[in-house]
C-alpha cells in the first residue's frame, strides 16, 4: 500500500556515539508508532569508508568523510513525500554497501553525528534534540559499554575518548547551539564522589521555537529550588535536588529543568509529574506510565529517562501541531 503523505515530520536527534540516542529512539517509537516513524543513521552518508578514512587520517566525526550534500538532497526529497535510495555504512565491515530503497513516512527521524551540522539540512528540521553527556559521564558510561560488551581495555576506552576530541569540540559539540533542546547529562552536585553513578541531568529548552513550550515546574518564569523528598516520594541518602529557572545559553534565552539524584520508586514520579506543566500528555499520569513500561531502560530512574520521555512528549505535540495546520491523508 502507498501512503500519499502531505506533510513529512523531520526530527534530528544529535550527540555522540554511546550517549543514549538508541534509548531515546525507542522511547520515541512509543510515541509514533513504529509503523509512522522511520529513522535514518547519519552514518549511512559517510563518503569515506573504515579504510579511507585511516588513509585520510581523519574521523567519521570530520565533515570531509560525510557527503552533506546527499544527505541534504535525500533528506529534503523525504520531506517532499519523494522516496530515495539510501546508501548504507556496513558498521561490521566499515565498507558502504549497496543502497536501499527508503520510502516517505509519517515522522522521518535522522540520527547521529552530524543532523543539525549542515545549514541545509537543518533548515529542513521541524524539531531537533542534542544529548549532551559530560566528559566524566561519557568515559564511565563508554568503559561500562566497551568493556563489557566489547572487550576493550580501560586504556583502550580512553585512548578513542581522546583521539576524537578534537574532532568532536570541533564539528559535533557546536551542533548544542542550534537545537531546540538539549539533554545535558553531568556528574551529580550532591556528593563530593567522583565515582558515584549519581548523575544530574538538565533539560535545556529553547524559548520562542514555533509550535514549542517549555516544560515548567511550579511557576512558568520563576526561578525554583525544590527537594521533593519527604512522606510523598522515596529518597535514600543524599535524595533528590530540582531546579527550574530561565538562563541563556549560546546567546539564547532558555528555560532550564534538572534533575540530581536518582528515583527510588519510578511508581511515585506521579509526584514529579503532577508539579510539572505543559508536559504534552494526553492524560493524568501518561509521562509515569510510559516510564514505567520501560523501567529496565538505561536512565529510567534518574533525570536521563525523565526528560527522554517529556522530549518524546513534546514532539509528539509538536508533530500534532504541525499535521493540523496540513492534515495527512491516507
Amino acid at each position: 500500500m502507498t501512503t500519499d503523505i502531505n506533510r513529512v515530520v523531520l526530527i534530528g536527534v544529535a550527540g555522540d556515539s554511546g550517549c543514549g540516542k538508541s534509548t531515546f529512539l525507542r522511547r520515541l517509537t512509543d510515541l509514533f508508532g513504529a509503523e509512522f516513524m522511520t529513522v535514518i543513521c547519519l552514518d549511512d552518508y559517510h563518503s569515506l569508508d573504515r579504510k579511507g578514512r585511516k588513509k585520510a587520517g581523519v574521523t567519521a566525526l570530520n565533515p570531509k568523510a560525510n557527503n552533506f550534500d546527499l544527505m541534504y538532497e535525500q533528506i529534503k526529497a523525504l520531506k517532499e513525500g519523494k522516496a530515495i535510495d539510501k546508501p548504507i555504512y556496513n558498521h561490521e565491515t566499515g565498507e558502504i554497501d549497496p543502497p536501499e530503497r527508503i520510502e516517505p513516512n509519517r515522522v522521518i527521524v535522522i540520527e547521529g553525528l552530524h543532523p543539525i551540522y549542515d545549514e541545509r539540512v537543518r533548515s529542513l528540521l521541524d524539531f531537533s534534540v542534542y544529548l549532551d553527556i559530560s566528559d566524566e559521564v561519557k568515559i564511565q558510561w563508554k568503559i561500562q559499554r566497551d568493556m563489557a560488551e566489547r572487550g576493550h581495555t580501560y586504556e583502550d576506552v580512553l585512548a578513542s575518548i581522546n583521539a576524537r576530541k578534537p574532532d568532536f569540540s570541533a564539528y559535533i559539540e557546536p551542533q548544542r547551539g542550534f537545537a531546540d533542546v538539549v539533554i545535558q547529562v553531568l556528574p551529580t552536585q550532591l556528593v563530593d564522589d567522583k565515582e558515584s553513578s549519581l548523575l544530574r541531568v538538565r533539560l535545556i529548552q529553547k524559548e520562542g521555537v514555533k509550535d514549542f513550550d517549555p516544560v515548567y515546574l511550579f511557576d512558568e518564569g520563576s526561578t525554583i529550588d525544590w527537594r521533593p523528598c519527604g512522606r510523598k516520594l522515596t529518597c535514600a541518602y543524599p535524595g533528590i535536588k530540582m531546579y527550574y529557572g530561565p538562563d541563556s545559553f549560546y546567546g539564547h534565552e532558555v528555560s532550564i529543568l534538572e534533575v540530581d539524584g536518582q528515583f527510588d520508586n519510578l511508581e511515585e514520579m506521579i509526584y514529579i509529574e503532577s508539579h510539572l506543566s505543559k508536559t504534552a500528555t494526553k492524560h493524568y499520569g501518561e509521562m509515569t506510565e510510559l516510564l514505567l513500561q520501560h523501567k529496565d531502560y538505561p536512565g529510567s530512574n534518574n533525570g536521563t529517562g525523565l526528560f527522554q520521555v517529556l522530549v518524546g512528549l513534546k514532539m509528539r505535540e509538536t508533530y500534532e501541531k504541525i499535521i493540523a495546520k496540513e492534515p495527512v491523508t491516507v
